[in-house]
């Protein structure tokens, strides 16, 4: 588990085909403290496992199935990547809770600074835009993120204050780029412990879509 609070952005120092997926060494500093082999670390949003540790940096491995679910397939020699280490017990929560699981990747629409401020607007896929509400969170390519505006159906907007623009890479995205989601895991639990609003269920889901008014006389 993971808060989408960023604690230092690595550079890709080799990226390597094996066997239908992909070993990334990741040189860093900060991460390195107290990591230890299998330990979990999300790499731009995704959970991976740290196959190897060396001075100045560690190894991770993503399969096939990893790659075709996130933006980790585009990864290549020298790009930077946001690195967070997995959430100790008793450590503050400083942003939302992340589980390292990539919901879908979306894409940057545009890109505008307003004063200290930069707005970033970026299509959802389904998942993620149905458990995406105004004021609440998501995260983008590891980044915990306040929902500041849905422009329109399938497009949010994020605020990014300052500091988070400069200890992140979300300085690097330029329009058209991809970047990897989560949706709020609150969010998604209720989802489908309710069932979409057309959807069937048991009859408590079918109670509490009555009374929100998504089924019944006049719905």
């Amino acid at each position: 588990m993971f808060t989408g609070i960023i604690e230092e952005i690595g550079t890709l120092a080799d990226v390597r085909a094996d066997r239908g997926g992909r070993i990334f060494h990741i040189a860093c500093r900060t991460v390195l403290e107290g990591m230890r082999l299998g330990d979990s670390i999300a790499v731009d949003g995704v959970c991976l496992t740290a196959t190897e540790i060396r001075p100045g940096g560690f190894t991770v491995e993503a399969v096939g199935t990893t790659l075709g679910r996130t933006t980790l397939s585009g990864f290549t020699r020298g790009r930077r990547a946001n690195l967070e280490r997995a959430l100790a017990l008793g450590a503050r929560l400083g942003g939302h809770i992340v589980q390292g699981h990539v919901d879908g990747v979306g894409r940057v629409a545009s890109i505008e600074q307003r004063g200290e401020l930069t707005l970033i607007d970026f299509s959802l896929p389904e998942d993620v835009a149905a458990v995406t509400v105004l004021h609440g969170s998501i995260t983008l390519n590891g980044v915990s993120l306040t929902v500041n505006e849905v422009p329109a159906p399938g497009v949010c907007q994020v605020s990014i204050i300052p500091h988070t623009w400069e200890h992140t890479n979300l300085a690097d995205l330029r329009v058209g780029d991809p970047v990897n989601l989560e949706g709020d895991t609150i969010g998604k639990y209720v989802r489908h412990l309710l069932g979409a609003p057309a959807a069937g269920g048991g009859a408590a889901a079918a109670n509490v879509r009555r009374a929100w008014g998504y089924e019944g006389e006049g719905a």
